[in-house]
């Protein structure tokens, strides 16, 4: 019985409103109807999804201290969420940084993500997943994680090559 991805994620934020904003508005979610109506909570979808729901936010006040996970407490570093191309990855940089929520940029080999924060400091990653076909001893597993340089890495593989095939998406099939 094997698990075979995340279906979503809930957090916990001190403005939902505020949050919703910024979800919304930065990262291109949109609110689901269906859940409207629960007090202090929002559900929304990613623009790419066919979820009923990707991320659940839920309330806790304005007197809610910082989250300490990984200063101090236990608790989850960061989502991670997959875009199609580099030339998405480029426009995700563009509107984080205009929004002041960049706050990384790696190179994984495997993945060249972007790391930025929400209004609340939580974290998250926007990743492009290099496909399985285009992995080599430069970009696979194993590699040195190194400050991603976006413009060399669409120079490479392509602006709008499509990621992950192979890897988190199926590979097509031949007839």
């Amino acid at each position: 019985m094997p698990i075979n991805r995340l279906n979503h994620a809930v957090l916990y934020v001190r403005d939902v409103a505020e949050s919703v904003a910024f979800y919304c508005d930065v990262l291109g979610f949109t609110p689901v109807v269906e859940y409207a109506g629960i007090p202090g909570a929002a559900f929304l979808r990613a623009a790419g999804s066919s979820n009923d729901h990707d991320l659940g936010l839920f309330e806790v006040g304005a007197d809610a201290g910082p989250s300490h996970a990984g200063r101090g407490t236990v608790g989850l570093y960061h989502l991670a969420w997959e875009v199609d191309t580099l030339g998405d990855l480029e426009s995700f940089a563009g509107t984080l940084r205009t929004a002041g929520a960049l706050v990384g940029a790696s190179d994984h080999g495997t993945t060249k993500s972007l790391y930025g924060r929400d209004p609340n400091g939580l974290e998250f990653e926007i990743a492009w997943v290099v496909p399985a076909a285009l992995l080599d001893a430069n970009s696979g597993a194993g590699a040195r994680i190194r400050p991603l340089d976006l413009a060399r890495e669409i120079a490479r593989y392509g602006r709008d090559t499509l990621g992950g095939v192979g890897i988190s998406r199926p590979a097509p099939t031949s007839a």
